[in-house]
This record gives structure tokens, C-alpha cells and sequence, in this order.
């Protein structure tokens, strides 16, 4: 999947920071690029978007139906606006599971960008993306049911998700980043904002948990002032990363990230 802040190219920056353990968890899944890119036992992968969620579910023991089904919305007649329109629609108002799944896939290849939004309704709004030819992700469906062949999905809360984390389990969490400027607003993830408050509770619920217990949590966001006060008493990493959600390259310019890493040695 096409994902704002997906992590692929910052991955020699992150993985050596994930030590070995039973079981790696991902609060925010997104499009997973991390947990791709690891070997471990056990997997729980979580996200708040339902839809994101149900596709990997689908994906996961139905791959082959997912390729197959896909394929009508892959040719030249599909990459086209009032096409495009009409499947965002559909997507908005069926109740067909599988359905739902294929046009989900369909809109984000197509979409403007790759980003995933929806409105205060709940109804996908992401407008059309004038690629010229979309690629139908065949190949990467079947790594992925592969890959997490039994990995736990799940679309819970992000603070169950790391309180319930068994002991010497690995957390990454990549959250809705926090803003780099003043006049920035708070990512729209989901169908609701990744406030303030949000960002607080998370960093509130990693401290408390890796107090009283042996496991060891990686957060990655934006290097400023704020999230190095909200992650006190982490081991901080900082570099610089290109931002790639921009459409235009001449906006992608380099910020600083940060990767705090909270475990029992720090504590």
C-alpha cells in the first residue's frame, strides 16, 4: 500500500534499535514496512483504520481471490476520473467486505498521492491522482500473505495495544507524527485527528509500562522540543530524512527525526 510516513527508506535508521524477542508489535501499522523487514516468531499488527485492517485480514487467507478480483480494476478503462469517482462512491456505500477490500486497494493505487482520508462522515474523500499507469500490486499481495501468514491483526486502541503487550515483547510505534511548524496542523488518520492530548497518552502509557515491566518500545517521530519533553527518560537517536509525501520533489526537503527507545535499561 501507498502510506503517508511510511518507513521503508528510514529502515537502517530503526531496525538496529529492535532486538530480538518472542513477539514484535506494531500499534500503528500502516503499511508495515518495519515489521516486512523483520524476522521474528510472533506478530501482532494493529491500526485504528478499519478498512486498512479488513484488507489485510483478507489478504492474509484469501490472496490469491484478492489478485484475481483486483485485476477488472487495473487496466487503462480504470485509470480514469469518472471511473475513479464512481468506485469512491461504491467503496463508500457497499457492504460487501470483499468488495470494500478490492475498491480499497484500487483507490489508494489511483488516489491522489497515496493518501488515505475521509471526512467528518466517515466517507473516503481522497480525490483522483492522474497517474499514468497504475500498478496492480499483484506480486506484493502474495509476499504479504506469505510474510504474515500468522500474524495477528487487530483494530484496537493503541494504548489496549501496549498494555496488554505480554512480557519481553518489541513495541514499534510509529504514530501521526507531530507537527514540525506552528501553522502545522495534527495528521488526519482514520476518520479522527491525532490530537495533542493522543500524543500525550501515548508517550504516558509506553513510561508506565515499560516502568513496571521487561519490554522495550521504539517511537519514531518529528525531532522537535515537544516530543523529546513528552519521551523523557528514553535513549533518543536523531537524523535527518526526506519527507516524501509531497507530490512535487522540490517540496520533499530533509527534516529531522527522532527514534526514542524506552526499555528497562533507560529506566
Amino acid at each position: 500500500m501507498k502510506w503517508a510516513g511510511g518507513k521503508y527508506s528510514l529502515l537502517e535508521h530503526i531496525l538496529p534499535h529492535l532486538p530480538q524477542s518472542p513477539k514484535f508489535i506494531e500499534p500503528f501499522f500502516g503499511a508495515g514496512s518495519v515489521a516486512l523487514n523483520t524476522a521474528y516468531d510472533n506478530y501482532q499488527l494493529n491500526d485504528i483504520n478499519t478498512d486498512l485492517v479488513n484488507l489485510y485480514k483478507l489478504v492474509q487467507h484469501s490472496s490469491k481471490q484478492v489478485v484475481a478480483g483486483l485485476a477488472p480494476l487495473f487496466t487503462p478503462e480504470s485509470n480514469a476520473s469518472d471511473f475513479y469517482y464512481q468506485r469512491r462512491e461504491e467503496f463508500n456505500t457497499t457492504d460487501d467486505a470483499f468488495r470494500k477490500a478490492l475498491l480499497f486497494v484500487y483507490l489508494n493505487r489511483h488516489g491522489y498521492n497515496g493518501l488515505c482520508r475521509y471526512n467528518r462522515k466517515g466517507g473516503f474523500n481522497v480525490p483522483f491522482g492522474r497517474y499514468v499507469k497504475p500498478k496492480m500490486p499483484s506480486a506484493e499481495i502474495l509476499h504479504f500473505s506469505e510474510r504474515f501468514a500468522t500474524a495477528e491483526f487487530t483494530n484496537l486502541d493503541y494504548v489496549d495495544v501496549i498494555r496488554n503487550a505480554p512480557d519481553n515483547s518489541v513495541i514499534y510505534c510509529d504514530p501521526p507524527y507531530i507537527p514540525i511548524s506552528k501553522t502545522a496542523s495534527f495528521t488526519q488518520y482514520a476518520t479522527n485527528g491525532f490530537s495533542l492530548e493522543a500524543q500525550e497518552k501515548l508517550a504516558e502509557t509506553v513510561q508506565k509500562v515499560v516502568a513496571k515491566r521487561p519490554i522495550t518500545v521504539v517511537i519514531s517521530n518529528h525531532d522537535t522540543p515537544l516530543s523529546r519533553h513528552l519521551y523523557q527518560g528514553a535513549k533518543f537517536k536523531s537524523f535527518s530524512a526526506r519527507r516524501l509525501i509531497s507530490q512535487n520533489a522540490l517540496n520533499r526537503k530533509p527534516v529531522k527525526e527522532l527514534i526514542a527507545i524506552f526499555s528497562s535499561e533507560t529506566n
